[in-house]
């Protein structure tokens, strides 16, 4: 039995947990089957009102695991030319899952430490409040090369000027930053992080159930008509052809040799992403 994502209930509050610590959590199918698994468990106990999300080990999540998508890649086309519909349909499924923590009727608080990047960012800009640690970091560097934000959350999240301040450059936030910008709700130290998150959890625990998927649906619904469909649709298209430009195809061919120097010579030359948090 796959335990990607550990699912554990205290009182209102269930908690998932990604579980890949030695690969800093990074996405995977079995995470994403996972973590459906271990939602809707959460989401039929009448007993939970709030759900925490959270990773094991030293990051939240590190984005996709870049060697599983590379070998993908190689596997599916081989000689083949493209197909961007089919490369659609695939990741399709994947925005789906993200988005079952937007649709779940009850709140979903996401706790980051560590890195929070790549697809990594979809989990916590899909659940309804992020609460950080002080120094995480969060951002988006497959903007550089290799990808675009399938969940298209940024600009809904932070608006035009700082979602293309952070996807021009591929730079991360801070939890302080992210607190300053509006993206998260508290920044702690990572010492204090579990208590205080899981504190923020049990005040939302005391609304009855009803009341709690009202305001998320109202909310929600003012940033679904604003397009939210549509943009995701042109967010996960744009990944695909991100992927096959002739500087992403060298990066997948890279990544299959050492994706560790894929991913350095990628970020190198911007300073961040290649040195442990602090």
């Amino acid at each position: 039995m796959s335990t990607c994502v550990l699912l554990e209930t205290d009182g209102a509050v269930s908690t998932l947990t990604l579980n890949r610590p030695q690969r800093l959590n990074t996405i995977t199918p079995q995470l994403i089957a996972d973590l459906r698994s271990a939602l809707t468990a959460a989401q039929e106990d009448d007993a939970v009102r709030v759900i925490r999300l959270k990773g094991a080990g030293r990051a939240f999540c590190a984005g996709y695991d870049i060697d599983w998508g590379a070998e993908s890649m190689r596997e599916a086309e081989g000689d083949e030319p493209w197909d961007p519909m089919a490369d659609l349909a695939m990741m399709s499924r994947f925005v789906d899952a993200y988005m079952s923590l937007w649709r779940s009727p009850k709140p979903v608080i996401a706790q980051v430490h560590g890195f929070c990047v790549g697809g990594g960012t979809d989990f916590a800009l899909c659940s309804d409040l992020i609460v950080c640690s002080e120094d995480c970091r969060i951002g988006y560097p497959p903007a550089r090369v290799w990808g675009s934000p399938t969940t298209a959350m940024w600009t809904y999240r932070l608006g035009l000027e700082r979602s293309k301040r952070l996807l021009l450059t591929g730079d991360p936030l801070d939890g302080r930053r992210a607190v300053d910008w509006g993206l998260a709700s508290e920044c702690h130290p990572e010492a204090e992080l579990d208590d205080k998150a899981m504190a923020l959890c049990r005040r939302i625990a005391l609304l009855p159930a009803n009341q709690l998927h009202m305001m998320k649906v109202l909310v929600n619904q003012t940033i679904e008509q604003m397009g939210l469909h549509t943009t995701q649709l042109i967010g996960t298209l744009l990944d695909g052809a991100a992927r096959h430009t002739p500087e992403g195809t060298a990066f997948s061919k890279a990544a299959l040799d050492d994706v560790r120097a894929a991913v350095r010579d990628r970020d190198a030359p911007f300073g961040d992403y290649g040195q442990e948090p602090r």
